[in-house]
């Protein structure tokens, strides 16, 4: 709580100053209109013109829902799931890349305001992130190491949007189970600069016994223009903590789904050893934008950041000391029928790591005492052709290279380790062929490249692991988008086969430490679909928008040459299994509309399919339909913007996993979400200069 007060008071001395600048001169550039544009890939054009399966989300998209989570969000993306095995502990997939996350989000790159977000031994802390943190998102589906380093898992781009006014918002939130979120941001905008500061504080009990959050977030973005220099600070400052009630048996889940696990064998259970996450973060980057020409600009940047992480489980007590830095510089020449990007990127981290025995939540004798350091490189090339008849050719390279080397300090004498991964090529190649304005029909091919991550590498189980190989893969893509009816209907289809060699899944050891092991080939073949009908509103109409969508996931992922050995004597062939982890299909549909007197509904609808849980296919997680529903009003008085809102989330109580532990040893996958829980809320803004 003193944090939280000295925080605020930063923010009270600081508004004075914001409201002296002048009137905002510079407009969201990212997003216009009814077309996106998106940046993946630095196409920065509309989605129309971009050969790659991209999702996008807008600030009105992502506020659709209670404004505490990104999850419900996400999940409107054909291909993308994000899950919250409790509240806080994020898990983020992009075409069934979950399998290897028995937590957290890896084998997917993200990005924030263009420097890297993730970490160079391949693990995001999504989780530090508040929801006010993010403006818009892009979501890069399938390989993207042409041009973002190594990966098979897709690619996330996380934005926040210049400053467009001089002023102040107010915010607060409150729900069910505990729920409670503050926030307080101040913007000023001039034509030389652009500055927004904010803080925020959430807080839950949860759903299940061991499931309370606390998060506090003071994060800032600053941009100068200085003649052909724009200079950008981004700083960002997390304190999180939350508790982690571990998985369930199906028996235990359905006797009382808000248990936590109890203590079972050797093992005591999660309220016992007070199993929580502890997350202290600093994250601080700055870049800038330099325009030589009209043909040539460089944007380069750099960021370092500070993770202290504690972690008492069932098992015992994890404590880290994360220090990484690195930086990124990209190059674009302009040139007649096209452009060039070329550049580098360089990571760095350090991370001592200590495992304790956990009594009862205070760390013990020592276990182990370790030393691990990573550097990760790559470099980079993409040449854009725009082509005669509307025909738009991409064709890109990545080279990319991991070192991680290893030492136990606690062995007498030490032991040390390495893995130094070959550097690998990845190739990516798109066409584009555009009908009018009507249509668009594209193909592309790339490879995919992606190391065990450092929990790959070091796993729970507590050994450096010197077998574990890396994946590859190819992606074939082709996919169409275009509109009907006067652009009144927008529609996106696409279809992807992946053949991946060498796919990393989890395994767990009898006291259910995870382990990873590479397992033979997979086949991932999907479709993914959205429509849209926004239909043209008159003057007289008492709408001033109206939107119906729906989107479909099908995906048919299968293990194609998986021998499971259980023992010296004895295998089984898992050939032919569906994908652990990933449902066959996912739908979902909803409905916005907004009146000109302000009122405004947003209502969603997203089935699962059941969802195998182990790989031998023998257990598996129910289907499950959530329908959720916010009422709001909004309106603007001169300088004054008030938003006040109410709504359901899983209004049918409907009773599902959200997140289920994989590979669980006694059958141990199930994580219950929330039964039907209830929100309210309100925003005031007040702009100096509108």
């Amino acid at each position: 709580m003193l944090r939280s007060v000295t925080v605020l008071c930063l923010f009270v001395c600081q508004l004075q100053a914001l409201a002296q600048a002048d009137p905002p001169t510079l407009n969201d550039s990212t997003y216009l209109l009814r077309e996106v544009i998106v940046q993946g890939y630095n196409y920065n054009r509309p989605l129309s013109e971009v050969p790659a399966a991209i999702g996008a989300l807008r600030s009105s998209d992502l506020e659709r829902f209670n404004n505490a989570t990104l999850v419900p969000a996400v999940n409107t993306i054909p291909g993308v799931r994000m899950e919250e095995r409790s509240p806080g502990s994020y898990r983020l997939s992009i075409r069934g890349s979950a399998l290897r996350s028995p937590f957290g989000v890896r084998n997917v790159k993200v990005y924030w305001n263009d420097l890297p977000f993730t970490d160079p031994g391949g693990n995001t802390y999504l989780n530090l992130f508040d929801f006010g943190s993010i403006d818009a998102l892009e979501a890069i589906k399938g390989p993207g190491s042409s041009l973002y380093g190594a990966g098979t898992g897709g690619v996330l781009l996380l934005r926040n949007l210049p400053a467009a006014h001089t002023g102040i918002e107010v915010s607060t939130l409150g729900g069910s189970f505990g729920l409670l979120r503050y926030a307080l941001k101040a913007t000023s905008s001039s034509a030389t600069a652009n500055h927004t500061v904010q803080y925020s504080h959430l807080q839950s009990d949860g759903y299940r016994q061991q499931t309370a959050t606390e998060r506090d977030v003071v994060q800032m973005q600053s941009r100068f223009h200085a003649g052909k220099n724009i200079l950008s600070l981004n700083l960002l400052y997390s304190d999180l903590s939350y508790q982690t009630p571990g998985g369930l048996t199906k028996a235990q889940y359905e006797e009382d789904p808000r248990q936590a696990r109890p203590a079972g064998g050797p093992n005591p259970g999660a309220v016992e050893q007070k199993a929580t996450i502890y997350n202290e973060t600093f994250y601080v980057g700055f870049s800038n934008q330099y325009e030589w020409s009209p043909e040539w600009s460089n944007q380069t940047g750099i960021y370092g950041t500070f993770t202290k992480f504690d972690n008492p489980t069932i098992r015992n007590y994890e404590r880290r000391a994360e220090q990484s830095f690195g930086g990124r510089t990209n190059t674009q020449y302009n040139f007649k029928g096209g452009r060039l990007n070329f550049g580098a990127e360089f990571q760095h981290e350090f991370s001592p790591i200590a495992v304790r025995d956990n009594n009862l939540g205070v760390s013990g004798d020592l276990q182990s005492e370790d030393e691990i350091d990573i550097t990760t490189w790559f470099v980079f090339a993409q040449a854009e052709f725009l082509l005669p008849s509307d025909l738009f050719l991409t064709v890109g390279a990545g080279l990319n290279k991991l070192d991680v080397g290893f030492i136990r300090l606690s062995d007498d004498p030490p032991t040390q380790g390495e893995r130094n991964f070959k550097a690998v090529f990845s190739p990516r190649i798109a066409l584009l062929k555009k009908f009018g304005t009507a249509l668009s029909v594209y193909a592309n091919f790339s490879r995919g490249y992606s190391p065990p991550t450092i929990q790959e590498l070091y796993p729970s189980a507590g050994y450096f692991d010197r077998e574990i190989d890396p994946e590859q893969g190819g992606n074939i893509e082709a996919g169409l988008r275009g509109n009907l009816l006067n652009k009144t209907i927008t529609y996106d289809l696409t279809g992807y086969v992946f053949n991946m060699e060498n796919t990393i899944v989890i395994r767990r050891t009898q006291d259910d430490a995870e382990y990873f092991i590479n397992a033979g080939k997979t086949d991932q073949k999907g479709l993914e679909a959205q429509v849209a009908w926004t239909p043209t509103l008159g003057r007289t109409s008492s709408f001033t928008d109206v939107r119906i969508w729906a989107n479909f996931t099908l995906n048919d992922y299968r293990f194609s040459d998986y021998i499971k050995v259980i023992s010296l004597n004895d295998s089984t062939d898992l050939s032919g299994n569906t994908l652990t982890g990933t449902a066959r299909n996912f739908f979902g549909a909803g409905v916005d509309a907004a009146t000109r007197i302000g009122f405004y509904a947003n209502v969603t609808l997203q089935h699962t399919g059941r969802i195998p849980l182990n790989d031998e296919n023998t257990d598996f997680a129910g289907r499950y339909n959530i329908f959720n529903a916010r009422l709001g009003f909004k309106k603007t008085w001169s300088r004054l913007t008030m938003d006040i809102f109410a709504g359901v989330d899983n209004a049918f109580d409907a009773q599902y996993s959200l997140g289920n532990d994989l590979n669980a040893i006694g059958g141990r996958y199930y994580n219950a979400a929330p039964t039907a829980n209830y929100f309210a809320g309100v925003k005031a803004s007040w702009a100096f200069n509108p």
